[in-house]
């Protein structure tokens, strides 16, 4: 709710995600008068929670119940189905609001720079995560699941997440939320085997020991991890000893290459130094793709992969690639197209601009790293709060007027409750949390 008072600071949040609740929820604890007005360019809130875990981790989704209640504090605002930069600006912005924190993630994916990446068939792991998960954006995506092979490229969680839905079955995934319209091409599935594919050795990857533990415990599907991959050189010892999860993520890939095999009709294969090459076509779709093995130098911690000349071809019909993400630049904030970022100073950009999240320090770490990630950020407006210029409108009226005369139709908190409630109440017939809304005119319109 805006307030007038000019002692009440006012903080606008770019970004619905966990960085954004994160640091309001480091604001409303600070102890200073303040309200947070948080705008998010989709209808609903929650960021990747909603759009980026997979529907088969519905414990990592709780954590939105802590947000429910941080967003019922009566200083706070959503405005969902509003863009910052297309529907109004950060100028516009800065007339309303004290302070600006830029939460908004990284939206975009990196290529592979391969002959063949667009290839029909060849597509970034991000739009299948949003396409199973029912993200407006992506929800008339096609995914032709009728290929027994499928190539992940990249094997940090999100890559894993894509190979583990892929070897589920369509009864492990029934009674999530996963979209309607993914279960049912589950369901017709053909996939037998998938391949996850790493540029280096697994002394590197970035996965997350429970991502690899769920691999062995697939109904329908076996992990397969070759011996000769987890032989280790001095330098990837040196890296075991310096980090717990590498250490602990090597005794399971040794635990899942001692397995004998079980005889199970799918097959997840762990491939480790190889890179992709190429993507080969037949009739303008993907085919197969041509990788090359690669030997490791350097230091621990330091380690490159570099090409060794021999190749090898995986014949698949679909190839994802999740070799890492990029913000996207926001008009009127600076931006580093390099390191795709807001260039910052632990979360300072400029005069009344701030930064916290992935757009800070690029994406890195699981949702509860966002957590201090954030905190710190705050803790630089508190710092900064007795110089900053008061920004000359105290209220959201003017905002929400220029909105309206650009037709612009905010989605409030209670806009969302409305879509999550009629979400739930579908899910309730099928068994399942929710079924959710996966159209920007059915989300619109269930928050009317």
């Amino acid at each position: 709710m805006a307030n007038a008072d000019s002692d009440v600071l006012r903080v606008a949040i770019i970004g619905a995600g966990p960085s954004g609740f994160f640091a309001t929820e480091a604001l409303f604890k600070s102890g200073i008068a303040v309200t947070v007005d948080m705008f998010d360019r989709l209808p609903t809130p929650f960021g990747l929670v909603r759009g980026g875990v997979a529907p088969d981790h519905p414990k990592i989704k709780s954590v939105t119940k802590a947000w429910d209640k941080t967003a019922q504090n009566p200083g706070f605002m959503f405005w969902g189905n509003v863009e910052i930069g297309r529907d109004v600006s950060v100028e516009e912005l800065k007339r309303c609001f004290d302070a600006v924190l830029f939460t908004s993630g990284a939206e975009t994916d990196r290529r592979m720079d391969v002959p063949g990446e667009d290839l029909q068939g060849s597509h970034a792991a991000t739009e299948f995560v949003g396409w199973y998960n029912g993200h407006p954006d992506y929800a008339e995506r096609r995914f032709s699941l009728d290929c027994e092979s499928v190539v992940v490229i990249g094997q940090g969680n999100v890559a894993m997440d894509v190979a583990r839905l892929l070897a589920k079955t369509a009864d492990e995934l029934k009674s999530t939320d996963i979209s309607a319209h993914a279960l049912a091409a589950f369901t017709d599935s053909r996939v037998k085997d998938i391949y996850i594919v790493g540029r280096r050795g697994p002394a590197q990857a970035k996965f997350t020991s429970p991502e690899l533990r769920e691999l062995g415990e697939l109904a329908a599907a076996e992990a397969m991890v070759q011996h000769d991959d987890l032989v280790l050189s001095s330098a990837d010892v040196e890296e075991l000893v310096a980090d717990t999860v590498i250490a602990k993520n090597h005794e399971l890939l040794r635990e899942l290459a001692a397995r004998s095999t079980e005889g199970k009709p799918r097959r997840v294969h762990l491939c480790f130094k190889m890179s992709p090459v190429r993507i080969e076509a037949t009739d303008g779709r993907v085919r197969s793709i041509v990788l090359e093995k690669t030997r490791l130098e350097g230091s621990a911690g330091a380690q490159k992969a570099i090409g060794t000349g021999e190749t090898l071809e995986i014949p698949c019909g679909l190839v994802f690639r999740s070799v890492g993400y990029k913000g996207k630049p926001i008009p009127g904030v600076p931006f580093d197209t390099r390191s795709s970022t807001i260039p910052n100073t632990n979360g300072r950009v400029a005069a009344g601009l701030y930064v916290a999240g992935w757009i800070k320090r690029g994406p890195s770490g699981v949702i509860g790293t966002n957590k201090p990630c954030a905190a710190e950020s705050v803790e630089k407006i508190l710092e900064d709060r007795p110089s900053l210029p008061r920004a000359p409108m105290r209220d959201s009226a003017a905002l929400r007027g220029l909105l309206s005369e650009r037709k612009v139709v905010p989605v409030s908190f209670a806009g969302w409750q409305k879509i999550d409630a009629l979400e739930q109440e579908r899910g309730k017939a099928q068994d399942k949390p929710r079924d959710k809304l996966t159209r920007w005119e059915e989300l619109l319109k269930a928050a009317r």
